[in-house]
């Protein structure tokens, strides 16, 4: 059972799943309004899950390869039989034999959870959920990396080509609004209101109003000014590509790439999500923006997500502390200490 990941399980392919992981995921997909792409994670996690299983009990010649064994035969019963113990042997697969991190086993965890959760609580197929107490790996969260405001105008003040209007904006909105990747891509031409707002969609289909500033106002308009007409396959598309299709995130983040390359930003492993949390980093840094507001802005379901820009300034603060040309000077070990009494104490608090 080698090998870094299992092959990834389309939308196309729950047809080889079996029918109770479909009904959850339907459930998931329709109830729980979750993204396609999470969708097909937890598709692939479960599929994974499942088939370690059977590999665990025996159920398969021990030379099948891991991504060609079938669990379509998988019922009820054997759900039932799994235990706690199964679930944590199964991190630990993940982790020695799948190479994958911590994050990535943390969403199996609720991969699992939220499954027999459903067979426990929604369709109430299971009595007793074997598998409540299982932990989530601890993931060790790392600062987001981002660009300094001056490295921020240094992007804008470079960017050039033949589709300048067009890439200016684009990154113009990813540093004003942090959007995601998919949200720029999925902008339509209806989303830019009259009232200065964008209506964005993010994660879960879930709506939200960015308001725009002048710089965004200002790049919008140049970029529409000379947006093609003509030819143009999706009409409704906010960004068009040079074969006048819909620009697709591959395309945005080749122009990233090339224009951070163009500012000399390259190497530093920036990327079109590095530029939203460097939107997130300067609003929190140098526009006094709440934490809560910028939560909302960002569309983070889950403040604690928003918060890791609290931390990028606690950690800032730490190094300017220990640059201080005096932070390693240690005082002489025979210091005198004389106490000074409050009558002669001429600076008081």
């Amino acid at each position: 059972m080698s090998g870094k990941e299992v092959f990834p399980v389309k939308r196309e392919d729950f047809d080889k799943l079996p029918a109770l992981v479909v009904d959850f995921l339907n459930y998931f997909s329709v109830v729980k309004n979750k993204s396609q792409l999470t969708v097909e994670e937890y598709a692939n996690d479960l599929s994974a899950f499942f088939k370690f299983i059977k590999v665990l009990r025996g159920f398969v010649p021990a030379k099948t390869p891991f991504e060609e064994i079938d669990i379509t035969d998988i019922d009820i019963n054997i759900i039932k039989s799994v235990s706690l113990n199964d679930a944590y042997m199964y991190l630990v697969y993940c982790k020695e034999e799948r190479e994958n991190s911590p994050a990535t086993r943390s969403r199996k965890v609720s991969s699992l959870r939220s499954f027999y959760k459903y067979l426990t609580v929604q369709v109430k197929l299971l009595s007793e959920n074997p598998i409540q107490e299982l932990d989530t790996p601890k993931n060790k969260k790392a600062l987001p990396k981002y660009m300094t405001l001056n490295e921020s105008l240094k992007l804008l003040e470079s960017i050039d080509g033949t589709f300048k209007e067009r890439d200016y904006c684009i990154i113009t909105l990813f540093l004003n609004c942090g959007l995601r990747l998919s949200e720029l891509v999925s902008l339509n031409l209806s989303d830019i209101r009259s009232d200065n707002t964008m209506r964005v969609t993010g994660k879960g289909n879930k709506e939200r109003t960015v308001y725009l500033n002048d710089a965004c106002i200002a790049a919008i308009n140049n970029y529409l000014a000379v947006r093609p007409v003509d030819g143009v396959k999706d009409k409704k598309a906010l960004f068009i590509s040079r074969q006048k299709n819909r620009i697709s995130n591959k395309t945005v983040q080749y122009i990233v790439k090339t224009q951070l390359e163009k500012a000399g930003l390259d190497g530093r492993g920036l990327s079109t999500h590095k530029l939203r949390h460097t939107a997130a980093t300067l609003m929190y840094q140098h526009g006094d923006v709440d934490v809560l507001v910028l939560k909302e802005i960002l569309g983070h379901e889950n403040l604690n997500t928003t918060e890791i820009y609290t931390h990028i300034i606690d950690k800032q603060l730490k190094e300017a502390a220990k640059a201080n040309p005096l932070s390693g000077i240690k005082p002489p070990k025979k210091l005198k200490i004389t106490k000074i009494h409050e009558d002669d104490d001429e600076e008081k608090d």
